[in-house]
């Protein structure tokens, strides 16, 4: 443990954590862009500046480590102007259009421009003009909006692993780009969107059939169906309808989907997905009750297997059924019916 002082209050914290955790665990709010507890401290927006007394400088909260005696402040004069003038230098080279971009709402630049006092960027040097990368099927990738944090770029590699994108050129010139900068579509990006729910501003934004505000839309926890991972994600609920999917950092995924967790959910508002039993009636398929539909198949398993014998039977179930289910429908093919003709399908 190291004793440490912030704000001029003393604290005992662990003494492997970097200053940033600490102050977090401490409830004392510190501005991050590039910072995620699942990668390795990068240190690239510079955002999480405090001062360190007695040596009259600033450091990065991300990638300091604590030390017994230290002495802190998170929030004095010199590291609000330092952070000031960095939400500056970002926001003059930024498109101002909060009021139509899809990010408003849950923009960390815009918090913490609006946080900080920056209304408009008073740099007005060159600004980025790059064409929009709109190639993959499921997001877009607007350069123009990028503040180079790196988060995507570390996501892909250090957690995804899959090393899509990387950083191009140095300086001004810096951008987030593919192999060669041919775009997403020739890359070997797997389309599984863990950059896009990275990205702290919009230069990375799922396409969307309906658009939406964060405010208009309902969360709703549940975990994802299409195999037995347990995958927790959030639903984003609008006017009964789901309209986008956003991960969420659970122990079987830390904030990780796939293509089909992230992306596949088009299907729950698709007019042709069945809500009721169907029973053919004349020809016809009529919706039925629950009751009645279990009522036919007894009567039919019945049937069939006085008539055919058990072996006239076969059970196929599915992964997005979960464990138990699975246990039962084997067990009731075993047992009730009597054939061991039970697969399973876990190609999805």
């Amino acid at each position: 443990m190291a004793n440490i002082t912030i704000n001029g209050k003393m604290y005992n914290v662990a003494d492997n954590i970097t200053v940033l955790e600490a102050c977090r665990k401490l409830g004392i709010d510190i501005p991050t862009l590039c910072y995620d507890h699942r990668l390795e401290p990068h240190a690239a927006c510079r955002l999480c500046l405090v001062e360190l007394k007695g040596k009259g400088k600033l450091e990065t909260s991300c990638s300091l480590k604590v030390r017994d005696g230290m002495v802190i402040e998170t929030h004095s004069e010199k590291v609000i102007r330092a952070r000031r003038e960095i939400l500056d230098l970002l926001f003059s080279n930024h498109p101002n259009d909060c009021l139509t971009c899809s990010k408003s709402g849950s923009c960390k630049l815009q918090d913490y421009c609006f946080e900080y006092g920056v209304e408009m960027g008073s740099y007005k040097g060159e600004k980025k003009n790059y064409p929009i990368d709109d190639s993959n099927p499921f997001y877009t990738y607007d350069p123009n909006k990028c503040i180079l944090c790196g988060k995507c770029v570390r996501v892909c590699s250090e957690l995804q692993c899959t090393n899509a994108i990387g950083l191009e050129n140095r300086g001004f010139n810096t951008k987030v780009v593919t192999p060669f900068d041919l775009g997403l579509a020739t890359s070997n990006c797997v389309s599984c969107g863990n950059c896009v729910a990275a990205c702290p501003v919009g230069a990375l934004m799922p396409k969307r059939k309906e658009k939406f505000r964060l405010w208009e839309v309902k969360k709703v926890k549940t975990t994802c169906s299409y195999c037995g991972v347990g995958c927790q994600m959030e639903l984003l609920v609008k006017g009964g309808r789901v309209v986008g999917v956003e991960p969420v950092k659970g122990k079987a995924n830390n904030g990780l989907l796939c293509v089909k967790g992230r992306f596949g959910y088009s299907f729950i508002n698709h007019p042709d997905r069945l809500k009721k039993p169907l029973i053919k009636k004349n020809g016809k398929f009529e919706e039925a009750s629950w009751d009645e539909a279990y009522k036919l198949i007894v009567n039919k398993i019945k049937e069939i297997k006085e008539k055919n014998g058990p072996e006239a039977f076969a059970g196929l179930t599915s992964a997005r059924c979960t464990n138990e289910e699975n246990y039962l429908f084997q067990k009731m093919f075993r047992a009730v019916i009597g054939t061991n003709n039970v697969d399973h399908c876990a190609r999805l």
